[in-house]
């Protein structure tokens, strides 16, 4: 081309592969166009000739295939504009996703606290009672059930042992599901199975069938807490939580209460018990067992006109029947207060994801759930602190309650047991002839004795041992006997008439000619021995003392905040701990007892509180019911560990348990505060 603007116009090919224009004259030096699709300077195309009408000259840049710079504007305006439609999308995506939670907290408070909250406070406080019940009811059928099914000392214990096991189970299996089926089904199925099986053990004659049927049960009431406390969490506003949470624990100690008093009232009576035929004998201890079945019954009966978590349908997608409940909640709550004309206003709730949804947008948006994994990695590393934080703070307790709640009633049957041997009477080498013993015989030791032509009958024989001791010609009658035994003795010529004198009292004796005439064989109960009223009394105070600690953190948990109940609890309990050097007494075991129960159960129910309120609703009664597990696994290993100090140390316990409690409380000050959360 011959114009005079390209004879000015030099073309470069750069090392990137862009071209460079610079135009000649003037002195003036050369300046470059590029674009960035591909990358070259901005304005790189002129018109063939200066002045000339641009609609009829063609763009040059075309010749090489370079862009128009309006192109690459409007590429670069579309680019920005589709960025600013993502980002409105992402926007409302999560601005969606954390809606329903702040919708949910405002709808409850639009419906209220009241009547509703209030009726379902005390159906679940009943199931609660419960499990309180079933806990302590094994400790006091426990030493009747074993005299009475003749259990020997190598089985003694796997009663107690075994519940325990059922209900770290049954929590970990029933938190789950309730996360999968309902909060109100999964706690029907819960407490139907405590009564079916509860019911049928108290007619089993077997150990090894009356240990089946205790094992369901205890799998059956293990998964109350978890499902109790996630429901009832759910139908409460964010500042009602904390206090009636604090309330609704005191269930756990009417159990205690409840089961101490009828425990006491019940079994000590052998009167009360009756048989059914010549093989079933319903003795007062299984009778005891019947009773404990009313708050379960009473729970199931009103749990069936309860409804469902409205939280659980809607994290389901049942947003119309979450829709209804809600409205039947707010309707109770303003009829009972006088204003019927208010009317539930709420007409859209919103839904969560469901599992496939965030599935998919994990596999469009990022790849892999590796590559979300990364992404998110400060929340997960966040969780497993709060998790680690829960799961150690909760087991501390349990480790210094259930542990010494073990220590506590097995330290005064060991000073009762030393009081009464040290008031042992010892006799050595006596000859008694033709004497009728007609009085009872207590806590004695008679050594190589001679008793001839003596008649012992309708007589009481309690803590009595005869060692290498010689009897002939003597005559047994109407004998009872308890911890009663015959060693390396001589019978010659005597009769045992109706007693309950047989094989396994007497140890390496020689027998000449005695006979036995209607022997009493079998175990028999002495409810004075098996059913000491102290022990009642130890149980019943215990429960008791937590009164007013539960007062007090149901009245502080708004106010001053879950951390500090929890902190402070278990600080001032592990305090606490060193006074039980000075147990020197029953008595003295009992005040430290009642002292350490009012202080530490306020720990207790700042971790019950703080623990739902951590997880989301999704997987809040997983959460919970692992926390449970772990804590009766706790309980069991701590209940090993401190019987096994009873009568060697004081030291070892004492320092185990307080140094439970001053890690857990100061693990549970890394937990965040929950007061003013809103359920996640």
């Amino acid at each position: 081309m011959d114009d005079p603007y390209h004879n000015n116009v030099n073309q470069q090919m750069t090392e990137g592969g862009d071209y460079t224009y610079t135009q000649d004259g003037g002195g003036q030096d050369g300046y470059p166009y590029q674009t960035d699709y591909p990358p070259q300077d901005e304005d790189a195309a002129s018109d063939a000739t200066e002045g000339a009408d641009e609609d009829d000259q063609m763009y040059e840049g075309e010749y090489q295939g370079i862009p128009h710079p309006d192109e690459i504007k409007e590429a670069r305006r579309a680019a920005r504009v589709e960025a600013r439609r993502k980002a409105r999308m992402a926007a409302q995506q999560e601005e969606e996703e954390e809606s329903l939670p702040e919708q949910y907290e405002t709808i409850m408070e639009d419906c209220g606290h009241g009547r509703f909250q209030w009726m379902l406070f005390f159906v679940l406080g009943l199931a609660l009672m419960a499990d309180g019940v079933d806990g302590f009811m094994v400790g006091f059928v426990l030493p009747s059930a074993e005299k009475d099914m003749c259990i020997s000392n190598a089985d003694k214990g796997l009663l107690g042992l075994l519940v325990y096991v059922a209900m770290m189970v049954g929590a970990l299996v029933w938190g789950g599901l309730c996360d999968k089926m309902g909060r109100r089904k999964c706690l029907i199925y819960v407490l139907t199975i405590d009564l079916v099986f509860s019911f049928l053990s108290c007619f089993a004659q077997g150990y090894g069938f009356f240990l089946f049927l205790r094992f369901c049960s205890g799998f059956g009431i293990g998964g109350s807490i978890p499902i109790v406390y996630t429901y009832f969490t759910e139908f409460l506003q964010m500042d009602k939580r904390g206090e009636h949470l604090s309330w609704l624990c005191m269930f756990w100690m009417f159990g205690g209460l409840y089961a101490s008093f009828t425990a006491w009232g019940i079994i000590p009576h052998y009167g009360w018990g009756f048989a059914i035929g010549t093989h079933l004998q319903m003795h007062s201890w299984r009778l005891f067992i019947l009773v404990c079945l009313f708050p379960a019954l009473a729970a199931l009966i009103g749990l069936v006109f309860m409804p469902e978590s409205p939280r659980f349908l809607l994290e389901n997608a049942r947003h119309d029947e979450a829709w209804m409940i809600l409205r039947q909640v707010h309707d109770t709550n303003w009829k009972a207060k006088g204003e019927p004309e208010r009317v539930f206003t709420v007409t859209n709730i919103k839904t969560p994801q469901t599992q496939e949804d965030e599935f998919i947008e994990i596999q469009s948006e990022t790849g892999t759930a590796f590559q979300q994994f990364k992404k998110n990695r400060q929340f997960f590393a966040l969780r497993i602190i709060l998790v680690f934080s829960t799961h150690a703070s909760n087991p501390s307790v349990c480790i210094s309650y259930h542990g010494l709640g073990v220590w506590f009633p097995d330290m005064i049957k060991y000073m009762q047991y030393e009081e009464y041997e040290s008031k042992v009477r010892i006799f050595h080498r006596e000859r008694v002839e033709r004497f009728h013993f007609n009085f009872s015989l207590v806590n004695q030791i008679h050594r190589e004795g001679e008793y001839i032509h003596d008649k012992f009958a309708n007589i009481e024989i309690k803590s009595v041992k005869f060692e290498s001791s010689l009897f002939e010609n003597c005559y047994f009658e109407d004998i009872k006997s308890t911890n009663t035994f015959f060693e390396n003795c001589t019978i010659k010529n005597t009769v045992f008439y109706n007693t309950d004198l047989w094989q396994d009292k007497f140890k390496n004796c020689r027998m000449e000619n005695a006979t036995f005439l209607h022997p009493k064989k079998g175990c028999h109960l002495n409810f004075q021995e098996e059913n000491d009223i102290v022990i009642y009394m130890v149980s019943f105070l215990g429960s008791l003392a937590v009164l007013p600690g539960n007062i007090i953190s149901a009245l502080f948990m708004d106010k001053i905040g879950r951390i500090r109940i929890i902190g402070g609890s278990m600080l001032a309990s592990s305090a606490c701990t060193f006074l039980l050097l000075l147990s020197f007494s029953q008595g003295a075991v009992i005040c430290w007892q009642c002292l350490f129960y009012g202080v530490s159960v306020a720990a207790w129910n700042g971790l019950e509180v703080i623990s739902v309120e951590l997880y989301p609703s999704s997987k809040r009664g997983t959460a919970f019911g692992i926390l449970n597990g772990i804590c009766k696994f706790a309980a069991i290993i701590a209940s090993s560990i401190f019987a096994a100090f009873i009568g060697i140390t004081k030291i070892i316990p004492i320092f185990l348990a307080f140094a439970a409690l001053v890690c857990g409380g100061m693990v549970a000050l890394k937990l965040p505060e929950t007061r003013e959360k809103i359920l996640s």
